[in-house]
């Protein structure tokens, strides 16, 4: 069954599904293969490079990758783009970041996919908030919104005992929304952070 699907109907499929991103379990689902010859025959086709793993059992074509922002909401989940990466994006601080910077509730992990870096920083469930869903080449993805950004970073930046953002423009951050986001970590120290760099 697996020699059935060659390489140009696997794309074509996988493709018209707008499957940018997909796993065993999706190729069992398009082409009614079992688990096994679904395994055996993604790991043939990275093999040829004809398709390419970015993490354990996560696949995409070369020729047809998802934005950056997408891969990292689904290289590990629950997450959204945050901290420098997402400051970047909203035009609050100058820097263009590189690494594509998220926060989670799961444990904090790195991985390196597609010669990029993707960094997940575990952030308390209660402040695990303030994200929107936003667009890139008509996919979906989740990133802070620039008040909960600045906050992110400045906690993980107190907790790794570094100096707060002082390079921003404060113009493109509603202080009392920052504020509002600081007291979901319960933390008077990020408080007085947000507080000082803000008010």
């Amino acid at each position: 069954m697996v020699k059935l699907v060659n390489q140009t109907i696997f794309a074509a499929k996988t493709k018209a599904k707008k499957l940018f991103i997909f796993t065993a379990t999706d190729v069992r689902a398009l082409f009614g293969v079992s688990r096994v010859a679904a395994i055996g025959l993604l790991h043939r086709y990275k093999k040829r490079d004809f398709i390419v793993q970015i993490k354990r059992g996560l696949y995409v074509f070369p020729d047809n990758l998802p934005p950056d922002v997408y891969i990292a909401n689904k290289l590990y989940s629950p997450s959204y783009i945050s901290l420098e990466f997402a400051l970047s994006y909203h035009g609050i601080i100058p820097e263009n970041v590189y690494e594509i910077t998220s926060v989670t509730t799961k444990a904090t992990r790195r991985f390196k996919a597609l010669g990029k870096i993707f960094s997940f920083r575990k952030i308390k469930k209660a402040a695990y908030t303030g994200y929107e869903i936003q667009k890139q080449k008509g996919l979906n993805f989740h990133i802070a919104d620039a008040e909960k950004a600045f906050v992110d970073a400045n906690y993980l930046r107190m907790k790794n005992k570094q100096k707060p953002i002082s390079r921003f423009n404060k113009e493109k951050i509603n202080s009392v929304k920052a504020l509002r986001y600081a007291k979901l970590f319960d933390n008077p120290k990020l408080i007085s952070i947000i507080k000082t760099t803000l008010l």
